[in-house]
């Protein structure tokens, strides 16, 4: 049957009058059909193809678009919209008047086409990789029209939306195939091919400066808040351009980059260095990205802040204060990686570079960042991870003179977090026994070295302080640990073997502190 329309169609004995009527409803019947049924997708291809050629520009335009719309989870998502994207990529360079109108009326319905079919798992790779490579051939598209538009605000607007569509079809590209490297690159060539064109740039991109540029866009336009809530994934789109430069020279190559020389103007850069730490948040709490993509992403922090070049002075506390919401955000997206990659080279290279990226913040906020991530973290072990950064703080410090930055006020505080949680009572034994050891390592630590150096700075030598650690943080939690070594001391499963051994470290630093505490008792009085 689909073969017989195509016929038809193509036919010069054709009734205009009949091809306009069947046009309203053929789009979707057939793109339908070979939704269903692979082997129908050429036909599909062609019937559309036929339409557009012969039908208005406009009017095909919208039936294209409702026909986009219309696509349903009960068929292939990919496979209904291939014809569609290639009739949409053929009507748009056939639009004589008000392109830009249309056009833009036109690039959501397609991204969020793209949306629903990148989130679609039964799709086989081939199938992704020609529903891509017709996307980009809408880009192509818009490019053609915007090169014969006449300079100005109008052309201008359409290599926004343009850059808008490049950076959204990015994202998607990564999310759908980023795990299939060598396959999704070539298709990444050319989307990066259209970055100089529309005058987006690695250092731009990572900084959030061309970022700035196409939000203040979205926020102008007339419908903002319909065109915006397309293009919500911009900002990862950003960072995963290039990043994908990083993983693949062809890839810079197309984008007309020198990645040698954003390197090391990110490295010598400080407050852009902040900014890209900022934007690459995108990628690591992306939960729909694959762990090569975040790989790459944190083999680019460590990069960029190999050696800390340019950061961690005190005297730049101030100019880091816009940054830090970001920064921290990308700090949490980087503790995913540590907590759940499998992967444990992956996990190693991602607790390092939170490592470098705390280093390159100054004193002040890299204790409030420490806290704030301690305070917020809902996992012992990643918990126990910031903690032990905490006292690797107070032994660089304790070496220092004069040893009174903000990281010792903090200390107590941080361990009666754990010790004592905001609901009461001791700690959860066994599940947090990583982070009740660390902090108990951390108050034995401030201890010793306070005590060491006749100093106070912590407040933890105060008799207050003293007391207050012994009768609330330190006896009941050893009456809860030797409470439920007694009760399973008879106990040989596999189960009880496993929370013993977790509960010894924590019983021996634990015995240790309370006898540190009692002699510091005995000086006061």
């Amino acid at each position: 049957m689909l073969r017989h329309i195509a016929e038809y169609i193509g036919s010069p004995s054709a009734k205009e009058k009949v091809i306009d009527a069947v046009s309203f409803v053929l789009p979707k019947a057939v793109c339908k059909i070979s939704g269903a049924l692979q082997k129908f997708s050429a036909i599909a291809d062609s019937i559309i193809e036929q339409l557009v050629l012969i039908c208005n520009p406009r009017d095909m335009l919208t039936i294209l678009c409702e026909a986009i719309d219309s696509a349903s989870e009960k068929i292939n998502i990919t496979l209904y919209l291939n014809p569609l994207l290639v009739g949409i990529s053929r009507v748009f360079i056939s639009l004589k008047r008000r392109q830009y109108k249309q056009v833009k009326a036109a690039v959501p319905v397609v991204v969020r086409a793209l949306k629903q079919a990148c989130l679609s798992l039964d799709d086989e790779d081939e199938l992704l990789e020609d529903l891509f490579s017709r996307a980009i051939g809408i880009a192509e598209s818009i490019r053609n029209i915007q090169e014969k538009l006449v300079e100005g605000e109008l052309s201008e607007k359409l290599r926004t939306l343009l850059s808008l569509y490049i950076l959204q079809v990015v994202t998607y590209l990564s999310v759908s195939l980023g795990d299939k490297t060598p396959k999704c690159l070539s298709l990444v060539s050319r989307l990066s091919c259209f970055l100089h064109y529309c005058h987006l740039s690695y250092v731009g991109l990572l900084s959030g400066s061309d970022i700035v540029d196409l939000s203040s866009f979205l926020n102008e336009e007339e419908d903002g808040d319909n065109t915006k809530s397309c293009f919500l994934d911009i900002e990862c789109g950003a960072a995963l351009s290039v990043i994908w430069g990083y993983i693949s020279n062809d890839v810079v190559q197309s984008a007309k980059e020198n990645l040698d020389a954003v390197e090391n103007e990110l490295k010598y850069d400080q407050i852009k260095k902040w900014q890209v730490i900022g934007m690459l948040k995108h990628i690591f709490s992306s939960a729909d990205l694959p762990w090569v993509l975040k790989k790459h992403a944190i083999d680019f922090v460590c990069c960029i802040t190999e050696g800390n070049i340019s950061g961690g002075s005190d005297g730049e506390h101030l100019y880091i204060l816009p940054y830090i919401p970001s920064i921290f955000a990308a700090m949490q997206g980087i503790q995913t990686v540590i907590v759940y990659c499998p992967d444990a080279q992956l996990r190693k290279m991602a607790y390092n570079a939170m490592k470098k990226v705390l280093a390159d913040i100054p004193t002040p906020e890299r204790s409030d960042m420490l806290k704030a991530l301690i305070i917020h973290s809902n996992l012992p072990s990643m918990k126990a991870i910031l903690l032990d950064c905490v006292r690797e703080e107070i032994r660089t410090e304790a070496n220092q003179q004069p040893r009174k930055g903000p990281i010792w006020t903090i200390v107590l505080e941080l361990v009666e977090l754990v010790l004592r949680p905001s609901k009461g009572g001791p700690p959860h034994i066994p599940e947090e026994s990583d982070a009740v050891s660390s902090a108990l390592n951390l108050y034995r630590f401030v201890l010793m070295v306070e005590s060491a150096g006749n100093t106070n700075y912590s407040g933890v030598l105060s008799e207050t302080n003293l007391r207050k650690a012994s009768t609330e943080w330190l006896l009941p939690l050893r009456s809860l640990v030797t409470g439920i070594l007694a009760e399973n001391k008879n106990d040989h499963n596999h189960l009880t073997g496993s929370m013993v051994c977790a509960l010894n470290p924590v019983e021996l630093v634990l015995y240790r502190c309370i006898e540190l505490v009692e002699e510091k008792l005995k000086d006061c009085c």
